[in-house]
């Protein structure tokens, strides 16, 4: 099918491209961006005027709970959503049941996602079977399996001789590590942030050097085995010094922050909302403010989902006993967008933070509108306001803390390879 999308402005960081113009799409692919080559007939044509035209969006850590959660979400209901987000490639932490770690489950994850047809789901590799943190996985196996990168998801590989040899191994195949930052022990039990708001509401506290703490041992581990890694999602500003750092001495390390982390902070669990249970914990405002000098000088990657849907009776416990993590897919864009409305990025680089970088993170042809790419397209509304709330949303988790937020910013088609698979009714 031949589409031409016409009047909306074309934003692709990728190839610098930004201005008013024509996307014309044959055969699943990107023919021309900016004009229309002639002659063109189109089968089908969308009125961009007014619209963004960019990418699709790149999420390198959302949550589907299949298999082994369907009550909490399913692949078809979750990738539905993201494709309502404007997102067309995610990526799937390895802590399904079973646990990601033989092509059998790799391979169960990307059929599921290409009966449902919403967006390209690849997943994350295990580095240890069962993520028990003993012995690594045969990663390049997994590898050959379409699994994109590999992580032992929230559960610290303890034993340092075993994080060495997994590093090795990574280096060995040029694969990727996606490695997310807690010391287990300084962790252990907390639910928020260690601080004057925890010690007011009597929750035991996560201190921020639980994070920074094991970015060390990361980041020295990673410059003895020339490993490539990955670190996120951030949430200290004393984090993002210190790979910042590591980057400028030449470290192959990337790293990625949540959307919801740019935003909130500890104040926002008052009341002892759960819905503001997240991990890592929300931290302080001079953190938050770390975070966005982060991505200001690119030492942060990516702005990514970390969407973890739940069911209703996960968030009913107390704030302690809960389970953490917040429905995020659908939000992602908005709250992004909200980063240059506060001046804080241009609207091109929160774009570029949300397609193309990740996708280089990825190393994946993603994550742009250059003519032969693949025809992932998100097009939305800038100036376009619509209120957070369970008939708004189509994920199966409505656990958010943004529930009853008027958001700034909404997706009005979502194409995968041309096809379109969101399309926002009224």
């Amino acid at each position: 099918m031949k589409l031409r999308i016409h009047g909306g402005r074309l934003i692709d960081p990728a190839s610098g491209l930004d201005e008013i113009g024509t996307l014309c799409v044959a055969d699943g692919r990107i023919v021309a961006a900016g004009e229309s080559p002639e002659p063109f007939t189109a089968d089908r044509e969308i009125d961009a005027g007014g619209l963004v035209v960019c990418p699709g969006l790149v999420d390198l850590q959302a949550r589907l709970r299949e298999p082994g959660q369907e009550h909490k979400g399913t692949i078809e209901s979750e990738t539905a959503a993201a494709a309502a987000g404007g997102i067309t490639t995610l990526c799937c932490p390895p802590d399904t049941d079973p646990v990601t770690d033989t092509p059998a489950v790799a391979n169960l994850i990307q059929e599921l996602a290409r009966r449902a047809g919403n967006t390209r789901v690849l997943p994350i590799g295990a580095m240890t079977p069962g993520l028990r943190g003993e012995q690594i996985c045969e990663m390049f196996i997994l590898s050959q399996s379409g699994c994109v990168a590999f992580s032992n998801a929230e559960r610290a590989i303890v034993n340092t001789e075993v994080l060495r040899r997994a590093m090795e191994y990574a280096a060995t195949h040029d694969l990727t590590l996606f490695l997310r930052p807690q010391d287990p022990w300084l962790s252990a039990n907390g639910c928020a942030h260690e601080g004057a708001v925890s010690t007011r509401l009597g929750l035991r506290g996560i201190p921020g050097f639980a994070e920074t703490m094991e970015v060390a041992r990361l980041l020295i581990l990673a410059e003895q085995t020339g490993a490539r890694i990955h670190l996120g999602p951030l949430s200290t500003a004393r984090a993002i010094q210190m790979i910042g750092r590591a980057q400028y001495d030449g470290l192959p390390v990337s790293a990625s922050v949540s959307a919801h982390h740019l935003h909130l902070t500890e104040l926002d669990i008052n009341d002892f909302d759960s819905r503001a249970y997240l991990r890592p914990p929300l931290r302080t405002q001079r953190d938050r403010e770390g975070l966005h000098r982060g991505l200001v000088r690119g030492v942060i990657g990516a702005i990514c989902s970390d969407h973890q849907p739940h069911d209703i009776d996960a968030k009913l416990a107390p704030f302690a006993e809960s389970e953490p993590g917040a429905t995020a897919v659908e939000t992602l864009l908005p709250l992004s967008l909200r980063l240059a409305d506060q001046g804080v990025l241009s609207l091109s680089e929160v774009i570029a933070a949300l397609t193309w970088r990740p996708a280089r993170i990825l190393g994946i042809p993603a994550g742009t509108l250059s003519p032969g790419a693949a025809a992932d397209i998100c097009i939305f509304d800038p100036e376009r306001y619509w209120t957070v709330a369970p008939e708004t949303l189509i994920s199966q988790g409505h656990n958010t803390p943004l529930m009853g937020w008027e958001l700034k910013g909404r997706v009005t088609h979502t194409l995968l390879e041309g096809r379109l698979v969101y399309q926002l009714k009224g």
